[in-house]
C-alpha cells in the first residue's frame, strides 16, 4: 500500500501541475483549443498508463507472495521489481517533463502568433489612420479649390449676365431695324407696283388720244404733250423707285446676313446658358446621334458596365460613319412634277445590318442624325449647333430664345436676391 500511495501522490502532483498549466492558459486567454485538447489527451494517456502499471505491479507482488521461494530470493525479486519500477518511473518522469515542455512550446508559439497578429493589426490601423489623414487633407484641398472655382464662376456668371443682356439688346435692336427695313421695302414695292399701273394706264390713254385727235387739233396736241410730260415724270420716278428698290433689296440681304450672324453669335455666346437638360429652349447639335438610344438598347443585352463601354464604342463608330463623304444612304423621290425630295434609302446595306443587329431604337437615332446632316450641313457632314425648341421639336425663333433668356435671368436675380 505504501508503494501505491506513493504512485498516487506522484500522479496527483503531476495532475495538479497540469491543472495549473491549463488554468494559466485559460486565464491568459491565449490557449488555443488544439493545445487544450492535446493536453487533455496526454493526461488521459498518462492516467491509463499509470493504472495499467499499478495493476501489473500488484499482479507481480501477488505472484511473488504466492511463490514458495526462500526469503532471500523473495527479497531479491522484490529489489528487481523495485529497480524496474524506479527505472520506469524515471522514464515516465522524463516523458512527462518532455510533454510539459512540448505543451509550453505550443503555448509560447500560440502567444507569439497572437502577438504577431496584434502587431500586424496595429500596423494596419496606423497605416489606415495615415491614409485617412491624407485623404482628409486631399478632400480639404479639393474643397478649397472647388470653393475658389465657385467664386470665380460666380464672378464670371455675373459678367456673363451683363454680356448676355447686352447681346440680347443688340440682337433685339438689330432685329427691329431689319423688320423696319423690310416694311419699308414692302411699302416701296407697293408704291412701285402702283406707279407701274399708273404708267401703263397713262400710256393707254396717250395711245387713245393719238388715234382720236388729228394733227390740226391744238387742244388734242396740248393734251398729248401734257400726257407725254407726265409719262416722262412717271418714268423718272419709276427709275428712282427701281434704284431705291435695289438699294433696299441689298439692305435686306445684309439684314438677313446680320440676322444669321446674330443667330450664330447667340448660339455661341449662350451655349452655357442654354445647356440645362430640363430647358425647353436650348442648343441642339444637328447631326449628332442621340447617345441614350445606344445606352438603352445595349443595357438589354449586356451588364451595365459592359453596356456603357460598348455604347460609347458603337456611338463613336457610327458618328464617324455619318461624316464619311463616300457613304450616301439616300435616294431621290418625286413629290410632284416640279419637286423632288431626298429620303433615307431603307435598302442601304449598312443601315440594314445596323437595324438587324442592334434594333429599331438605334436605327432610328442614326437615321434622324443622317436627315439632320443632310438638311443642315450636307457638304461638311459634321454636327452643327442650332437654337432648338425641345418642347415642340423644332428650330427656335430668336423671339423665343430672347424671351426665354430674359425669364432665366429674372429667375437668377430673384434667387440671388
Amino acid at each position: 500500500m505504501h508503494v501505491a500511495e506513493m504512485r498516487m501522490l506522484r500522479w496527483m502532483c503531476g495532475h495538479t501541475r497540469s491543472d495549473k498549466i491549463r488554468n494559466e492558459v485559460i486565464r491568459e486567454k491565449v490557449g488555443v483549443a488544439s493545445v487544450v485538447d492535446k493536453l487533455r489527451e496526454a493526461r488521459l494517456r498518462w492516467f491509463g498508463h499509470v493504472k495499467r502499471r499499478h495493476e501489473e505491479d500488484l499482479a507481480q507482488l501477488h505472484l511473488i507472495e504466492d511463490m514458495t521461494l526462500d526469503r532471500k530470493e523473495w527479497r531479491s525479486r522484490i529489489k528487481v521489481v523495485e529497480s524496474r519500477k524506479m527505472q520506469r518511473l524515471a522514464r515516465e518522469h522524463v516523458q512527462k517533463v518532455l510533454l510539459e515542455q512540448e505543451m509550453l512550446s505550443l503555448e509560447l508559439e500560440s502567444k507569439k502568433k497572437k502577438l504577431d497578429s496584434w502587431g500586424r493589426e496595429l500596423n494596419k490601423r496606423e497605416a489606415l489612420t495615415e491614409r485617412e489623414k491624407q485623404k482628409l487633407d486631399e478632400e480639404k484641398k479639393q474643397n478649397d479649390v472647388r470653393n475658389s472655382a465657385l467664386q470665380m464662376a460666380s464672378v464670371e456668371q455675373r459678367k456673363a449676365d451683363v454680356n448676355v443682356l447686352r447681346l440680347v439688346e443688340e440682337q433685339k435692336r438689330e432685329k427691329e431695324e431689319a423688320l423696319k427695313k423690310i416694311l419699308e421695302l414692302e411699302r416701296d414695292i407697293d408704291a412701285k407696283q402702283k406707279l407701274e399701273m399708273e404708267i401703263a394706264e397713262l400710256k393707254g390713254k396717250l395711245e387713245v388720244m393719238k388715234h382720236l385727235g388729228g394733227n390740226d387739233d391744238a387742244a388734242v396736241q396740248n393734251k398729248i404733250k401734257e400726257m407725254n410730260e407726265e409719262l416722262k415724270d412717271k418714268m423718272e420716278e419709276m427709275d428712282g423707285m427701281e434704284s431705291l428698290n435695289q438699294t433696299l433689296l441689298l439692305k435686306e440681304r445684309q439684314s438677313n446676313d446680320e440676322l444669321q450672324d446674330a443667330r450664330r453669335t447667340l448660339k455661341e455666346g449662350l451655349l452655357e446658358v442654354l445647356s440645362s437638360a430640363r430647358a425647353h429652349i436650348g442648343i441642339k447639335r444637328m447631326g449628332e446621334i442621340d447617345s441614350k438610344a445606344f445606352q438603352n438598347a445595349l443595357k438589354q443585352k449586356f451588364p451595365n458596365q459592359e453596356a456603357e463601354i460598348k455604347a460609347v464604342e458603337l456611338l463613336s463608330l457610327w458618328q464617324e460613319k455619318i461624316k464619311d463623304p463616300d457613304w450616301h444612304p439616300f435616294k431621290t423621290i418625286m413629290i410632284d412634277e416640279s419637286n423632288v425630295e431626298r429620303v433615307i434609302d431603307e435598302n442601304d446595306e449598312e443601315l440594314g445590318k445596323l437595324k438587324q443587329e442592334l434594333g429599331d431604337e438605334i436605327y432610328d437615332a442614326v437615321t434622324v442624325a443622317l436627315k439632320e446632316i443632310e438638311e443642315y450641313n450636307p457638304s461638311g457632314r459634321y454636327a452643327i449647333p442650332e437654337l432648338w425648341n425641345f418642347k415642340e421639336g423644332r428650330k427656335a425663333t430668336l423671339k423665343e430664345v430672347i424671351s426665354y433668356i430674359f425669364k432665366q435671368l429674372k429667375t437668377q436675380k430673384r434667387k440671388r436676391g
